[in-house]
């Protein structure tokens, strides 16, 4: 042992994994590099970040590769743990936090309709379809329950990058579509998968069939039970505890780790901590985000939309690397032409295209059929972008396909890598050429001019006085601002038929002001920090004694 490193040890310091640090510094200089890039790139439009990140993730991947003689393209292996535990809850649970809830649960049946059924419906397409065109290709011995795993795989949306292509202040019905169906799809789609893999090709019956309808009403249910209480107890605990008047750090911190908390407690309930985390989120900037002080609501909402920011850059940039990590490439093009890796991944391709129309467009027109007033109605012009933005798969699609046919990232069995290379392949082509075009879609389909502009639900307040203001504005009685519209009190049945979404919001609104906002807090409860400015300066608000 050296004499520095006899000196190292006797300091305390570990010896350093050199590999890893430089792995970790690579992406972190990458992620620099990504906002840099996004930045100059903000008015383009085409361009968006998670495109932007994809193709620095593989242009480093190309130089690794390179520098590397061929032997490999990336510092870290895909791993599914780094994926759903560490990357995807920050960004399902800004999502939530951020939604507009009015929005998105006015349009909850139709979400519920597409997220649910069209899974099915697109897992049926996907898997008769490979069932047919895949199994002439003769790429090996692929078995029934492969197919159906593909089914599976590729009938999970990207709802992470339906966060970039689509804006919820100009499009909020569109975003409130297709990100909700995402979030309800991937749960499906995970469902779906797990069936699949204890699936018994000798044994199906009916029984079987409503024990799967069964599991999946469970999970769905339960899944956003938990996540509602896990909302309800930070609310109450923040409300009751009131952490602002020692210290802000513990109100955020405490936010922070019971939203997470809730998504692990899914995991090990194995339910769905997607739908977990994204109703907690809903929950907590519906009540627990008007519990903390002002500086608090403030720090809330750049932390969580920051994290998010980074763990979908970092999730990109992972892909983009991964894409060209060249043992199962090589594995394939030993095996099979580029003819038939093509034909592959082109197959798979339409059935996506397919399966997404075999939905959409019926169930949007059986959705119409509820709908009393235009205004609710989801046009033709509006179904094209549904379908559209809908056709991207992204890192789900890839985690599932290395859980079927992988063992801890890697595979020397050539079917299972052409599945995984054509995997790839799909996420690329329909994250890069569906995700340039959707913008320029919705644009040429949705002219500017009825395009909206909405605040957000947690928009920034420019001063204390106009935070106050937009809090006494969302007290009881007052306009909604969300819709800038008044909500009457329903005056008949006829009233409620015609008009079942403004009822629905009205008797809920009775119900929270009554019961839940003396409980849990809200709107209304405007917490005070002893001595602050704002104490001495504003009058108290209807509803702060609760």
């Amino acid at each position: 042992m050296g004499l520095g490193a006899a000196m190292a040890l006797a300091l305390g310091d570990p010896p350093a994994d050199y590999a890893s640090i430089a792995a970790v510094g690579l992406f972190v200089a990458l992620m620099c590099v990504c906002i840099v890039v996004g930045h100059l790139l903000e008015e383009n439009r085409w361009m968006n970040e998670s495109i932007t990140a994809l193709f620095i993730g593989l242009g480093t991947g190309a130089v690794i590769l390179f520098a590397s003689s061929g032997k490999h393209s990336r510092v870290l292996v895909f791993s599914e743990d780094l994926f759903f535990i560490y990357l995807l809850p920050p960004i399902i649970f800004n999502a939530g936090f951020q939604v507009k809830k009015k929005q998105f649960f006015r349009n909850f049946i139709t979400i519920t309709l597409f997220g649910a059924v069209g899974t099915l419906i697109s897992f049926t397409v996907i898997s008769l379809g490979a069932l047919g065109l895949i199994s002439r290709l003769n790429i090996g011995a692929l078995e029934l329950g492969d197919y159906l795993a593909l089914g599976a795989i590729f009938s999970s949306t990207d709802s992470v990058c339906t966060l970039q292509v689509l804006s919820q202040d100009e499009t909020p019905f569109l975003y409130s579509l297709v990100f909700g169906e995402g979030v309800v799809n991937d749960a499906t789609s995970v469902v779906l998968f797990n069936a699949i893999q204890n699936f018994d090709p000798g044994n199906i019956s009916s029984a079987k069939l409503l024990n799967f309808i069964g599991s999946f009403l469970y999970l769905f249910g339960s899944s956003t039970i938990l996540g509602v209480a896990s909302g309800l107890l930070s609310a109450y605990t923040i409300k009751k505890l009131y952490f602002g008047r020692h210290s802000t750090d513990r109100e955020v911190s405490i936010m922070m780790l019971m939203a997470y908390l809730s998504y692990m407690l899914a995991e090990l309930l194995d339910l769905s901590g997607i739908l977990t985390v994204f109703f907690c989120g809903i929950v907590m900037s519906h009540y627990t985000w008007h519990n903390v002080t002002e500086s608090s609501r403030v720090t809330t909402k750049h932390a969580f939309a920051t994290l998010s920011f980074i763990s979908e850059t970092f999730l990109f940039l992972y892909v983009g690397m991964d894409a060209l990590d060249i043992e199962k490439w090589k594995i394939v093009g030993q095996t099979y032409s580029p003819v038939k890796s093509i034909a592959l991944s082109s197959t798979i391709l339409a059935l996506v295209l397919v399966s997404r129309a075999a939905f959409v467009f019926p169930l949007s027109f059986v959705s119409n059929l509820t709908k009393k007033t235009p205004n609710g109605k989801i046009s033709f012009r509006q179904q094209v972008i549904v379908w559209w933005a809908g056709l991207m798969r992204g890192a789900v699609s890839i985690a599932l396909a290395y859980n079927k046919f992988t063992r801890s990232g890697h595979t020397q069995q050539p079917s299972n890598a052409i599945m995984i290379t054509s995997t790839i392949s799909v996420v690329l082509f329909s994250t890069i050429v569906f995700g340039l075009l959707t913008k320029p879609l919705i644009r040429l389909l949705i002219p500017s001019r009825h395009l909206s502009r909405e605040p957000s639900a947690l928009s920034e307040p420019s001063s204390p006085k106009s935070f106050f203001e937009q809090l006494a504005a969302n007290s009881p009685g007052h306009p909604d601002l969300e819709n800038g519209i008044s909500l009457r009190r329903p005056a008949s049945l006829r009233f409620l038929l015609v008009s079942p979404a403004r009822s629905v919001h009205h008797y809920w609104r009775k119900f929270d002001d009554s019961f839940m906002r003396p409980v849990f807090g809200g709107r209304g409860f405007v917490p005070f920090v002893p001595g602050s400015p704002t104490e001495s300066s504003l009058p108290l608000l209807p509803g702060n004694e609760n």
